[in-house]
């Protein structure tokens, strides 16, 4: 059976486009479509701006360090994409671009912001540019040190399997989404992934916005945790007078959220209990999800407080009887959409089986994320070998959370970590030597990290010593690490022929 979007939960209509800031006017304009240049634009915070852009009927180019799949999927988009970068890139037979969006891995000193810069144009970074194209939305921002992703990616394809035309950004692809990680709707509401990184959450204001977890990250922006939550206390400030917060204590130290803001949603807020949603001490609806991991039952958790409060937000004439009505109505539609959601590229993603090794990938790589992604997997395969390849992302984050990362790989049973030293003397040696608990082993480079599990993959099998099951191999880190699965299978299959 489809679930329909409950009457309560339709959003505002959007105002014209005559009306907007920006215009978005369509591409057959008598004026020609307004031209905006991506710095950066293969990176997971710009390549959806790039795509939504373009729906929305400007001319869209853009450049990134070197080529990827990300570039050729925005050129087949319609996107005019540069490996490399150029300030020849910023002029078309003399016109040139009506905004320049920088990422925010982009140094002042890039030649295509000097020569931007130079000339006049108009230069901003994302969080200008998000603030602009979502301020005539109903905007439901969803933050956090860890899951926001996941969140966001549910509460898309929730909303749209209730048929809201909805415009949606998430920071990684969802295969749900025919935009991979942006949807592009008529309707009047914005689903957002908010980011805290160089406060790109900052430029937006929501009606609804959920904070799911907040932790010292990004520690080469943020020197404690003191100062990342001074940063979602800006953000929170930030929701409009007649908005609503949904946050999670769980995730959060003691009741130290309480401290955030006086937009705490108080009595009308669902809170987490096991796997139900609970309102007034009412149950609204139990989550049952194909996904493993106790922080996927949180996230969904958030999604049904979401639509929930959309709902009573909708029946505000009502009295109380309808208002739970309608959102008793809006989390068990909620609760249907999410047992069929499929997940998100890189997040416990399923890879490949062979040789007796069932191989996932994910994005981890912050302690927190690690232990969490290890006890999903103890619950999923019990009995079964956990095996880690783990790349540290960024020397700072290993050198300011070392100790923190050292009980991380408990839940495992061998861990591989790779990385190169650098300008802090560290690297994925200094890691293996204060992990405690499962044996961890250094390994340089990916290419060493495949080969020696080819060798011992392929050893194990023939002497049958795994019979506990099948290996499961995690690869977890925010960089490359994720070639190494594909390349694997690869490696091990053309072995297996050549056997």
């Amino acid at each position: 059976m489809a679930w329909r979007m409950p009457r309560a939960l339709l959003p505002e209509p959007l105002r014209s486009p005559s009306q907007r800031r920006l215009g978005f006017p369509c591409a057959a304009s008598a004026e020609g479509s307004r031209w905006v240049h991506f710095v950066g634009i293969g990176g997971t915070g710009l390549s959806p701006l790039a795509l939504l852009a373009l729906k929305q009927g400007w001319k869209v180019s853009g450049s990134d360090a070197t080529w990827s799949n990300k570039l050729r999927s925005l050129e087949e988009a319609g996107a005019i994409v540069h490996a490399g970068h150029d300030e020849r890139w910023l002029r078309d037979s003399g016109i040139f671009p009506d905004a320049v969006v920088v990422s925010s891995a982009i140094p002042a000193e890039n030649e295509e912001v000097v020569a931007a810069r130079r000339r006049g144009l108009r230069v901003i970074k994302r969080t200008e540019w998000l603030g602009e194209i979502t301020e005539d939305y109903e905007l439901i921002a969803v933050a956090g040190t860890h899951g926001k992703s996941t969140t966001t990616a549910m509460l898309a394809v929730v909303l749209q399997s209730f048929s809201d035309d909805i415009t949606a950004i998430v920071g990684a692809d969802v295969p749900q989404l025919a935009g991979g990680n942006m949807a592009y709707g008529k309707g009047g509401r914005f689903v957002l992934e908010a980011d805290e990184y160089d406060g790109c959450f900052l430029g937006v204001s929501p009606s609804l916005a959920i904070v799911t977890s907040v932790e010292w990250e990004h520690v080469d922006m943020f020197p404690d945790e003191a100062s990342v939550r001074e940063m979602f206390k800006h953000f929170i400030s930030r929701i409009k007078p007649d908005g609503c917060l949904i946050i999670c204590g769980d995730r959060l130290l003691g009741n130290s959220h309480m401290a955030f803001t006086n937009k705490m949603i108080g009595e009308q807020s669902c809170l987490c209990q096991t796997s139900w949603a609970v309102y007034r001490n009412r149950p609204m609806a139990r989550v049952s999800l194909k996904l493993p991991g106790t922080y996927n039952v949180l996230n969904s958790l958030a999604v049904l407080a979401a639509v929930s409060l959309l709902a009573f937000k909708g029946k505000g004439s009502c009295d109380e009887s309808g208002q739970l009505k309608a959102m008793a109505v809006a989390a068990q539609a909620a609760s249907s959409a999410l047992q069929s959601f499929q997940g998100l590229r890189r997040r416990f993603e399923y890879v490949g089986t062979v040789r007796r090794c069932d191989i996932y990938d994910d994005y981890a790589h912050h302690p927190t994320e690690v232990r969490a992604v290890l006890q999903a997997a103890r619950q999923r395969f019990d009995k079964q070998p956990i095996w880690v390849v783990f790349q540290p992302h960024t020397h700072s984050r290993i050198a300011k959370l070392l100790q923190d990362f050292a009980p991380a790989f408990s839940g495992a049973n061998r861990i591989f970590s790779a990385r190169e030293n650098n300008v802090w003397k560290l690297s994925g040696a200094d890691l293996v030597s204060v992990i405690t608990g499962p044996p961890a082993m250094f390994i340089p480079t990916l290419d060493e990290v495949i080969e020696r599990l080819s060798w011992e993959l392929t050893a194990l099998e023939e002497n049958e010593v795994n019979k506990g099951g099948n290996i499961v191999l995690l690869t977890l880190g925010a960089g490359d690490v994720t070639i190494v699965g594909p390349k694997l299978l690869d490696a091990l299959a053309s072995s297996r022929e050549r056997d």
